[in-house]
């Protein structure tokens, strides 16, 4: 029997990509699938390698080894609570919508937090959230931060409420 689909999620190392990969991870293990972290990057999204000086820019590679150590630290205490779940980090260089789409071509699901690092708050999904929504070729799992979560009014009612 063929393994699986992947489910791929989306991590810019906010509160939501947490959230995101935490619940990417349950929905894995009860899959018994493989979830695959990726992490999009740009010169002036990465951090800066050790091999960076004044006047100087390092090559790509650096700053994709220095985006990979970071993700790692992140996601390998979370992924440590899922131990039979097998995880690959990627961290491709490019846009985030453009690179989660790419990386989402033959996933199962596609999950992603409500807002990332950038943006504004209260808005009720970010700019990457919005797009892959938009444009994945697989499912999409938007994971909210929760109640306490600053967003607009909501835009539609409900029919009705119903109190038990």
């Amino acid at each position: 029997m063929d393994a699986p689909m992947p489910i791929v999620v989306g991590n810019d190392g906010s509160d939501f990509a947490r959230l995101a990969l935490r619940k990417a991870l349950w929905l894995a293990q009860l899959l018994k699938a493989e979830v695959r972290v990726v992490r999009a990057w740009s010169i002036s999204t990465a951090p800066r390698p050790s091999t960076w000086s004044p006047g100087y820019v390092p090559p790509a590679d650096d700053f994709e080894a220095i985006v990979k150590q970071r993700l790692a630290k992140e996601v390998t205490p979370i992924a440590a609570e899922y131990p039979e779940v097998k995880v690959s980090l990627e961290t491709p260089h490019g846009p985030a919508g453009r690179e989660l789409l790419k990386a989402s071509a033959h996933a199962r699901l596609l999950v992603v937090g409500t807002r990332g690092l950038g943006g504004f708050k209260g808005l009720l999904m970010g700019s990457v959230s919005n797009q892959v929504v938009e444009h994945a070729p697989c499912d999409v799992l938007v994971v909210r931060k929760g109640n306490d979560e600053v967003a607009p009014d909501r835009q539609v009612q409900l029919d009705r409420v119903l109190d038990h």
